[in-house]
């Protein structure tokens, strides 16, 4: 494959940096526009012409842009690359968006994931990588271009693994909800293999409906035990602190929480600081502020690594293996 070029939206240039270090690769320059109407304009400044281009960025709301926002612009960015003759044009997004509305659950309900991906492929784009989607059967369905669906799970492995090697409290890996139990069962056996020890698993009763939460029993038993609790995303909090109260229902000794990736919309972090933990662990696929207890693990490395065994050709998909 012909030269590299990598570029990022402005919102997203500090990650992109990160893993423009992590390549040995520069960022590549682009001018953004804004009008006074509120359109804009997006063009590369480098020359990409016969390039194989990665454009870097996260799919999220902050004080300054909405996620929709943000997606029009990526994807008029992917549209002005193909048109100034890049070979390939992979988008990058360590979050992706919509990924939560993967099946309907009610009469008429849209399949997000699937549209989505139908815009990513209208303007030619040739391949998408992410960060932990929240169903990876559903992410790769939904596209027909190339995927690669990258997993923090080693990067969480190192994390708990160094927390708790001098702890003799039993050690329980456990899902907040019914839909997560496949993760947390992933990072259970990755876990125990790293630790060499075993390792007990429990799971929270947890039903959603018009962004009401209902249930809360634990099945499993974490009596004096190490729990760790395995999600890909805390949004409002309140799955993670429905959980974190039935664990310590049962006798937690003492509790960690992983998620991929961390929004904390509204309060969300306030409430976690109240409650107990060890700490709270993300990854940076999206800005993170400075909070008590809060560990972000840097992912750039991890996206690097898949950019350059793309562009390598290969192997790129065992990065996509538990």
């Amino acid at each position: 494959m012909n030269r590299l070029k990598l570029f990022s939206l402005d919102a997203g240039a500090e990650f992109a940096g990160r893993v423009a270090a992590a390549l040995g690769e520069p960022l590549a320059a682009h001018e953004e526009r804004a009008f006074i109407d509120g359109e804009h304009k997006i063009r590369p400044l480098d020359d990409v012409e016969g390039a194989d281009t990665y454009l870097v960025q996260s799919l999220y709301s902050d004080e300054r842009s909405s996620v929709n926002d943000k997606l029009i612009r990526i994807l008029f960015f992917i549209g002005a690359l193909k048109d100034a003759g890049a070979a390939r044009v992979t988008a990058v997004i360590p979050y992706l968006c919509y990924g939560r509305k993967d099946r309907r659950t009610k009469l008429h309900d849209p399949l997000s994931n699937r549209y989505l991906a139908t815009l990513f492929e209208s303007l030619g784009t040739d391949g998408i990588v992410t960060l932990d989607a929240h169903n990876q059967a559903a992410f790769e369905n939904a596209f027909r271009c190339r995927t690669l669906h990258l997993l923090a799970q080693p990067l969480f492995v190192d994390f708990i693994a160094t927390a708790l090697k001098d702890s003799a409290n039993p050690l329980v890996v456990a899902s907040p909800d019914l839909g997560g139990i496949k993760r947390a069962e992933r990072f259970h056996r990755s876990l125990a293999e790293r630790l060499a020890r075993n390792i007990g698993r429990a799971f929270v009763e947890k039903y959603r409906s018009a962004d009401q939460l209902s249930g809360g029993t634990l099945a499993g038993d974490v009596w004096g035990a190490d729990v760790v609790l395995v999600d890909d995303l805390i949004a409002g909090g309140g799955t993670v602190c429905r959980a974190v109260d039935a664990v310590l229902g049962g006798g937690a000794a003492r509790i960690w929480v992983l998620a991929s990736h961390g929004q904390f919309c509204g309060d969300a972090l306030r409430k976690l600081a109240q409650l107990p933990l060890e700490a709270v662990a993300v990854t940076n696929s999206l800005p993170q502020p400075s909070s008590p207890r809060l560990e972000v693990i840097d992912c750039a490395r991890l996206l690097a690594e898949g950019i350059r065994r793309l562009h390598d050709s290969g192997p790129a998909a065992q990065l996509s293996v538990p």
